[in-house]
């Protein structure tokens, strides 16, 4: 093995080996360099709740409530308005996102991020039960109108939160009941309305879709207010989660105006687990990298092959070539992702920078899956004994996939299944996105979502670099007495 490192190391290898992980930290500093704020101003700090990072943006018309009590409401409307992005804000059209609400709220305080239950009238998904982000619990379907409303009832019993509902305030159905340990005497409970930005797939490149964001708000009006248990105090209206920030929220405010008896709260924002594309973004140096570390494997292989060497010489080569691409990879993975975020976060981006645990796993990850790939085109050189050969293939089983899947340009179902046939699916250990039914967004390879689930991609790159070596091996004439030290 001593004497294998030892011929490894030539000037031209290592530099190839080194350029390739510099280019990956350079390409992803730039971009971080690069993007910043458009918030006017620094963006509002993400924050954690319910065990991940959070959206917690509304405009909330709250009192107290005491540990056991409750809020009914009836909600006769809601519309929306969606504001198209430049060169086009002046064209505002009517509609509500699918998940746009409004409803009533019990919540842990004000803070951003704190415990909450939610029973809510959504664009397109009918009623709901929502609660601490990451739980959504559906109701009945349909929408709402002054002719057709829906009455709507939050009830606290310590800890617990319950939902129902009614068509006509006497009749009521139970939709769901949570637990919000550690509720304190007092909560806060409410009216709200918020509305997610609407998410535009506009077409790119050869079929691809790229996601452009649209201002939306969300209007509910609400009449028989009945609150039962409050403490003393008054309401309160205030928006949650930060002032307002953007020209088109100064231009648009939203709030609550009680009228006539009626009550019309308007918002815009969201409730929910924030999917953050950062790591994602900060990765687009990787195929460069990978092109590289590609060629040098399958020349190696080449080499390797016209010696007529030992089995036991072989893998130690095998070993030593994805030694040194793996150290490569932790290495600029490694400086590149906390760094990376690091630049965001000073440019006013709202970054969530991964958990410990999951941050490990992508620098770790991408590692292994860089000298997975090196040792597959090893293998590769080894068996064909041509390099251009085995570079071209092993570019088109690992690079060219992975490439155009996660660039916008071929159609997502087609970079979809690109992710789940061929060896680039290793590459799904760098994910970060997790993907919930009440959070739209764009759960494509280009936006950072792997069809396959880290561990998955990763066994199947293993099983292509597995079959590829055994083919190799066997075909290869051996010199089984040649003198190895290991």
């Amino acid at each position: 093995m001593r004497s294998e490192w030892t011929a490894f190391r030539r000037p031209g290898r290592l530099i190839a080996l080194a350029a390739a992980g510099l280019i990956v930290i350079a390409v992803g500093l730039l971009l971080a360099a690069g993007n910043r704020s458009d918030c006017g101003g620094p963006c509002p700090e993400l924050v954690s709740g319910g065990g991940v990072v959070v959206r917690d943006k509304f405009s909330f018309l709250h009192r107290d409530l005491g540990r056991e009590g409750s809020i009914t409401v009836r909600l006769t409307s809601m519309t929306g308005t969606i504001t198209y992005p430049p060169p086009n804000h002046d064209q505002i059209v009517p509609g509500l996102v699918p998940w746009a609400k409004a409803g009533i709220l019990i919540k842990d305080g004000v803070r951003p991020g704190s415990q909450y239950a939610a029973l809510l009238m959504t664009g397109s998904h009918g009623v709901r039960f929502q609660y601490n982000y990451t739980h959504d619990l559906a109701g009945r379907a349909g929408g709402v109108s002054e002719q057709s409303p829906r009455w709507l009832r939050l009830t606290r019993s310590g800890d617990n939160i319950t939902g129902a509902e009614s068509t006509d305030g006497k009749q009521w159905h139970n939709v769901a009941t949570s637990k919000l340990h550690g509720l304190p005497e007092n909560v806060q409970v409410g009216l709200f309305a918020t509305s997610p930005n609407d998410l535009t797939l506009r077409k790119v490149g050869l079929g691809a879709t790229m996601g452009q964001a649209r201002h939306t708000q969300a209007v509910g009006v609400f009449d028989n207010v009945t609150v039962d248990g409050a403490a003393t105090g008054k309401w309160h209206n205030e928006p949650v989660g930060g002032e307002i920030k953007t020209d088109w929220e100064r231009q648009h405010p939203s709030g609550a105006v009680e009228k006539d008896g009626a009550i019309t709260v308007s918002g815009s924002g969201d409730i929910r687990p924030h999917s953050d594309e950062s790591v994602k973004t900060l990765l687009l140096g990787l195929p460069i990298g990978l092109i590289i570390v590609l060629i040098v494997a399958a020349r190696h292989g080449t080499r390797t092959a016209r010696q007529t060497p030992s089995r036991r010489v072989i893998a130690a080569r095998a070993t030593i070539l994805g030694a040194a691409t793996f150290a490569t990879g932790l290495v600029a993975v490694g400086i590149l992702v906390p760094t990376g975020m690091a630049i965001l976060k000073g440019n006013g981006i709202a970054v969530s920078p991964p958990p410990f645990l999951t941050g490990t796993r992508v620098v770790a990850g991408l590692a292994v899956a860089l000298a997975l790939c090196a040792i597959l085109t090893f293998g590769l050189g080894l068996r064909l004994r041509r390099g251009w050969t085995a570079i071209l293939i092993g570019l088109s089983l690992i690079a060219l996939p992975y490439t155009i899947a996660t660039l916008p340009l071929l159609p997502d179902p087609f970079s979809q299944w690109l992710l789940r046939l061929t060896p680039a699916a290793g590459f799904a250990v760098q994910q970060t996105m997790t993907e919930y039914p009440h959070v739209t967004a764009h759960y494509a390879p280009s936006a950072g979502y792997f069809p396959l689930p880290w561990w998955a991609g990763l066994a199947l790159l293993g099983a292509y670099t597995l079959i590829v070596m055994w083919i190799a091996l066997g075909r290869k004439p051996v010199a089984d007495t040649e003198a190895v030290r290991v």
